[in-house]
């Protein structure tokens, strides 16, 4: 038998390789791992946790706004940049040490290193030149923002541009700006810039943000964004981007001139493949560079396995940890376990939030599905005091002929919170008429998920 010098070597510290590398070593595998920046990976150091916290930074505004209808007085608030960006770096730098120090104490070896691939068993250390085997190899680079502006004729000025990776360090906050993207990350992005004071534009290719989420969803949201005064400009793309004396100067297909400070890009991420020399170790790619993985996150490589973003399955966090359980459970426990990608509960944080679990419309008709369609749209009692013209909206879709519910779509404050909780009732295979049995908690927002009785309308998928 082949000698190595680990048992298994992650090659990536984020959420998914850490998990993986922590687990495994406490399996009793001499375990080893490689991150060539900073342990914790897009979610801890460049994502998630910093995200959710400029969320809360952004939040205030309103709710100072929302608190004099019942009865406060607040001076004019002002808001500081750099405290926020200080106090955000300081908790990045915590989580960073008990990432670090977790994995320690598990066993793990850790590298401060970029690792490539030389062959299927033995990784390069590139800063230190060195060479290291291992029987199992597990690839969970993630992936990173594109600049791929996508014209046709090359068009230039991603250059120009910045990423939400340099949004979370920019110098000061920025008095107008222009996000290009229509997915979560934009949506996010364009209520973080607007609640902290920004003049906030947002350009989408798509003719409805949000693609692959439920229709009303998405139209909640673009026609909640009017409202609060952001300028959406959809169906269009940049003809030009240049840099002007006093900040960037846009031009889109449809017209639209905007003169801003900074321009963020959020229109897609690639897979972290390139120069890992996968080739050298038999392992394939797919067109848009991600690793191809089976059922089990093994590659084609039959001891190279990979979890997270850098497959391109389903990018969240939560996720890639599911994923790396999953492998330790497969390869060291002896207990084939597959990644179960079905019912993921997602959230996106605007302002309200989005909360979804299950199926949409458009998937449930798709898959032959008939449904009864259950849906409110209602304004939240914190706003009949506090006059601000906002409307939740929450939707069952159920199977006519089960009465299984097969999806939740929430656009309202606190949608993730519940989201989380309803798909463990969606996991279940929870029907209807469980729902309408449980009492509801009132006044809340959430007890409208147990009092729709009414249907709003069915369809077949005849009809789709």
């Amino acid at each position: 038998m082949a000698q190595y010098d680990y048992d298994l070597f992650v090659i990536g510290g984020g959420s998914g390789g850490v998990r993986a590398s922590r687990m495994a070593a406490l399996a009793g595998r001499k375990v080893a791992i490689a991150e060539e920046y900073r342990m914790g990976g897009t979610c801890v150091i460049r994502g998630c946790i910093p995200k959710k916290l400029f969320v809360y930074a952004a939040q205030f505004h309103e709710d100072f706004m929302d608190s004099a209808a019942y009865g406060w007085t607040i001076g004019e608030p002002s808001f500081d940049w750099p405290t926020l960006i200080a106090n955000k770096d300081k908790e990045i730098a915590r989580l960073e040490g008990m990432y670090r120090k977790n994995v320690e104490a598990a066993g793990v070896t850790i590298f401060q290193d970029r690792a490539v691939f030389e062959d299927a068993h033995t990784i390069r250390l590139l800063n230190d030149d060195r060479k290291i085997t291992a029987d199992k190899i597990l690839i969970a680079t993630g992936n990173r923002p594109t600049r791929d502006l996508g014209t046709t004729h090359m068009m230039k000025g991603g250059e120009l541009c910045i990423t939400s990776n340099e949004a979370f360090h920019l110098d000061k906050l920025p008095g107008r700006i222009l996000i290009a993207g229509g997915g979560y990350i934009a949506m996010e992005f364009a209520h973080i810039f607007h609640g902290l004071g920004s003049k906030v534009s947002v350009l989408y290719r798509g003719e409805k943000v949000l693609r692959g989420f439920d229709e009303d969803i998405r139209d909640a949201l673009r026609d909640n964004m009017v409202k609060k005064g952001l300028h959406v400009s959809l169906g269009c793309q940049f003809t030009k981007i240049e840099k002007r004396a006093d900040g960037l100067y846009a031009e889109t297909n449809k017209g639209d001139k905007i003169e801003c400070d900074q321009i963020m890009l959020a229109i897609g991420r690639a897979p972290n493949t390139e120069a890992l020399h996968v080739e050298k170790a038999g392992v394939e790619l797919g067109k848009r560079g991600e690793v191809l993985v089976d059922r089990y996150s093994k590659t084609s490589a039959d001891n190279i396995y990979a979890i997270g973003d850098v497959t391109d399955r389903i990018q969240l966090t939560p996720v890639a940890i599911h994923e790396a359980m999953c492998f330790v459970k497969t390869v060291f426990g002896g207990v084939p376990t597959p990644a179960d990608h079905h019912d993921i509960a997602t959230a996106v944080f605007t302002t309200p939030e989005i909360g979804v679990v299950g199926m949409t419309e458009l998937r449930a008709l798709g898959e032959g599905h008939h449904i009864d369609v259950y849906k409110s749209v209602f304004r939240p009692l914190k706003h009949t005091l506090s006059g601000r013209d906002e409307r939740s909206t929450f939707k069952l879709i159920v199977d006519s002929r089960t009465d299984k519910v097969l999806g939740c779509h929430i656009f309202g404050d606190h949608a993730a919170e519940i989201i989380q909780i309803v798909g463990i009732l969606v996991k279940m295979g929870a029907t209807k008429a469980q729902f309408d049995a449980t009492v509801a908690l009132h006044p809340s927002a959430a007890e409208e998920l147990v009092t729709m009785r009414t249907k709003s309308y069915s369809k077949s998928p005849e009809a789709a």
